[in-house]
């Protein structure tokens, strides 16, 4: 792996523009960036990028079969007890998952090392599955990476069959055709509106009619059914919208009686905490892709010494998350999280590169690992400031 200086598309804005990524400058600042991009051997991307995803992928859903019961671990987790039943139904059910992303820490030379699992709300889609892609080919026919390089990245594709394949078992399991695929999220935001418009493209590509509509306007019948603005009944629903804050809003207690099937599902609640970190290392101990990791209440935690990244059960983009080196705080990020408790992870030491610290996204999307995304901070904890980097097989 390798970061390498290239020079910047001179149209790659109204390109962007064109193609719908609105959210390539965020706050007057860079969020595409083409200055660089990451190159990688083959050998790489499937032994150390490829394969450890689908094994991560793997280990995670038999932690949820092991949660679903096993109340120590849903409490271990602040997961409302309310909830409980509701999540376990969704998972022997066999509710399906539509993606998730892995992030990572590598630079080439050993195993990939797992930070967190975003496998709730994760973001970065479009722009890993389209633009990065684009980006590929106009380099490739520019010069300005080698003719041959190819990327991991399957995404799009396997998005519009992981559609089909949804939408083909909530059928199974309703026992009729989904009629539309709502797909709800705070459309103020930039970003959360340009991944669920890319969701819906692909939704659509799928052969599934669609509605965007705002999480504030989704409306409740008195069966306790959810419908849109029209009253059109919301047999299946994508959410940007995370399980723990569903589960506190007003209408959370009516989750459980309604006939919505949600994607990403509410078993997903139990890997969307950072507390499938200690639990996973507590399940495969010395993995060579996992962290030490451990509760912050648990004495075990003191393995860790003075050294270690302590991060919020819940969190977004970075936020409350302090890296300790040698009991001084060398980098934190404030936030309004904290409140369910923390964990601990052993520091994994990003590769520092002259635009910084890359973190490596390894997309799981229906159950198959299929692509890879670069994000880049001045800081060795990634934050809502980051910038996304292209990446390329190199011949």
């Amino acid at each position: 792996m390798q970061r390498i200086a290239c020079p910047e598309r001179d149209d790659w804005r109204e390109t962007a523009e064109t193609h719908g990524f609105a959210f390539h400058t965020i706050d007057g600042a860079p969020y595409w960036d083409e200055t660089a991009y990451y190159g990688f051997t083959l050998e790489e991307i499937e032994r150390d990028i490829e394969a450890p995803t689908a094994e991560l992928d793997a280990m995670c859903r038999e932690l949820v079969a092991r949660a679903v019961g096993d109340e120590r671990i849903l409490t271990l987790l602040k997961i409302p007890q309310a909830y409980w039943t509701y999540i376990a139904a969704s998972f022997k059910r066999g509710d399906p998952s539509l993606y998730g992303r892995f992030d990572l820490c590598y630079d080439g030379t050993g195993p990939a090392k797992l930070l967190e699992y975003n496998a709730d709300t994760p973001t970065a889609l479009y722009e890993t599955g389209v633009f990065q892609w684009l980006w590929l080919e106009e380099a490739i026919a520019r010069q300005i990476v080698p003719a041959g390089s190819d990327q991991f990245n399957a995404v799009h594709e396997t998005l519009i069959a992981g559609w089909r394949s949804v939408a083909d078992t909530v059928a199974r399991q309703q026992g009729e055709p989904v009629g539309t695929v709502h797909l709800a999220g705070a459309l103020e935001s930039a970003e959360d509106l340009g991944t669920l418009s890319y969701l819906e493209d692909t939704a659509r590509q799928a052969g599934l009619d669609t509605v965007t509509i705002a999480m504030d306007r989704i409306g409740r019948k008195r069966n306790g059914d959810f419908v849109d603005e029209q009253d059109r009944p919301m047999t299946l629903a994508f959410k940007l919208y995370p399980w723990e804050w569903m589960f506190r809003e007003q209408f959370g207690r009516y989750l459980p009686g309604a006939s919505t099937r949600w994607i990403e599902p509410p078993w997903k609640a139990i890997l969307s905490s950072k507390g499938i970190l200690p639990l996973l290392w507590s399940m495969a101990p010395n993995h060579p892709n996992l962290l030490p990791a451990y509760f912050e209440d648990d004495p075990e935690a003191g393995r860790l010494g003075e050294s270690y990244v302590r991060k919020p059960l819940y969190s977004r983009e970075g936020a409350n998350v302090a890296m300790v080196v040698g009991g001084e705080v060398l980098d934190s990020d404030s936030g309004p999280y904290g409140a369910e408790g923390f964990v601990r992870q052993a520091v994994a030491a990003l590769p520092r590169t002259a635009g910084g610290y890359p973190v490596l996204g390894s997309w799981i999307v229906n159950g198959e690992a299929c692509g890879l995304s670069i994000r880049e901070d001045a800081s060795p904890i990634t934050k809502n400031t980051s910038r996304f980097l292209p990446h390329a097989i190199l011949p």
